[in-house]
């Protein structure tokens, strides 16, 4: 990643243009043609950037960005440089381990299906259907069929998901009377009303609480 703290000027053309006179700003050029202009304020949005593929052009004292494919091109002019660094960086995406999202919630609800709704029992987690895997498929006390679908936050793309599940599983005449539950760890007021519209239940889930972290406080709307 090269770093270049400068006083420059800037100017985008493409599907408008933009200009930002002199000023001192930190230029970050890396290596998978990424090109960030960045200033000391605004948080962790640059100024003006260019997305690769793109290709680097620098002529004196001005960097030239253009796109590879359209017409984009941003223009960096250099007045002052201050400082110009390159380090070479890790390619360590892979190594970024999240906590909280919608797989530790499917693990972990996977193990204790009751909080689900009272009396859940797992039969299987990805249950296929022609359209995608339900993330879990669950029978309750009366051996009923409840397919669960899990995200982080529930939306209302995620009951709209829910339903066309459901819809594959009742065409199975073993499977019509299949309930359906969203949950999440936080419910959209939205998807709140079009759950319940549908004859669908939503639960808020902790996954604190799951882990046996902090004290339940769970509350199931049907």
């Amino acid at each position: 990643m090269r770093l270049i703290v400068a006083r420059c000027s800037v100017d985008y053309t493409g599907r408008l243009t933009a200009h930002l006179p002199e000023a001192l700003r930190l230029i970050m050029l890396k290596a998978d043609g990424s090109v960030l202009v960045h200033a000391d304020a605004g948080g962790y949005k640059p100024l003006n950037w260019m997305t690769p593929p793109t290709a680097v052009i620098e002529e004196g004292e001005t960097i030239v960005v253009r796109k590879v494919k359209g017409d984009d091109q941003l223009e960096i002019t250099l007045h002052e440089v201050l400082s110009d660094v390159t380090h070479t960086m890790d390619f360590d995406a892979a190594r970024l381990s999240k906590d909280g999202v919608e797989a530790d919630l499917q693990v972990a609800l996977a193990d204790a299906p009751h909080w689900c709704g009272e009396g859940f029992r797992l039969v299987r987690r990805e249950w296929p259907t022609d359209i995608g895997p339900v993330d879990l498929m669950c029978r309750d006390e009366d051996d009923a069929w409840i397919a669960v679908e899990i995200k982080r936050i529930g939306t209302i793309e995620a009951v709209e998901q829910l339903s066309r599940y459901l819809e594959r599983i009742r065409q199975d005449p073993a499977k019509a009377d299949c309930r359906g539950v969203l949950a999440a760890t936080i419910v959209k007021p939205q998807a709140r009303v079009l759950a319940e519209s549908r004859g669908l239940a939503w639960v808020e889930v902790d996954l604190a609480v799951l882990r046996g972290e902090r004290e339940p406080a769970l509350t199931l709307f049907a």
